[in-house]
């Protein structure tokens, strides 16, 4: 009797066992939330480019050269050129200056048909543009005029490129 006790106590513990074990468990689950955020910087990188005339034969010369500019996608910008450094030069007439003296005029122009001149000041005389994110080229129009008289020589001049945004 003892183990017929026993065994149905086994038994049942087995029964208990496989039925706790075979009930549908429930899992508790609890939630919250990630806040994401971020900021773009508006800027700008421009870069310029050589404009080479070569030689000058009092003949008109036209040439052009780039400048290369990198803006933030949506970002407005102004480019400007100054005077450069040759004695006596303004954004409106610029001055090529020879190692042994002497000057050569010379202009810089936003249009091909080469009558907006290009300066630095804001809303007059700038290119404008709006950033893409990509690369943009501009391309600047430089015009040597004819019937100057220049002593003979190496002429150069250099043009500072302004970036305003």
């Amino acid at each position: 009797m003892f183990f017929a006790k026993k065994n149905r106590f086994v038994c049942a513990s087995i029964a208990a066992v496989m039925l706790a074990s075979s009930a549908p468990s429930h899992a508790a689950t609890a939630s919250a939330s990630l806040t994401i955020s971020a900021s773009v910087v508006a800027a700008c990188t421009v870069v310029g480019s050589a404009i080479a005339f070569g030689a000058y034969t009092q003949a008109l010369v036209n040439q052009t050269g780039s400048i290369t500019v990198l803006c933030t996608n949506g970002t407005s910008y102004n480019v400007g050129l100054d005077a450069g450094t040759g004695t006596g030069s303004t954004v409106n007439s610029r001055k090529m200056s020879a190692t042994g003296g002497g000057t050569l005029n010379y202009a810089l122009y936003r249009d091909s048909g080469r009558t907006n001149n290009w300066g630095s000041t804001i809303g007059t005389d700038t290119q404008t543009g709006t950033g893409s994110g990509l690369v943009q080229t501009l391309t600047v129009y430089g015009q040597i005029a004819a019937a100057q008289t220049p002593l003979a020589g190496a002429y150069s001049d250099t043009v500072t490129v302004t970036l305003t945004y």
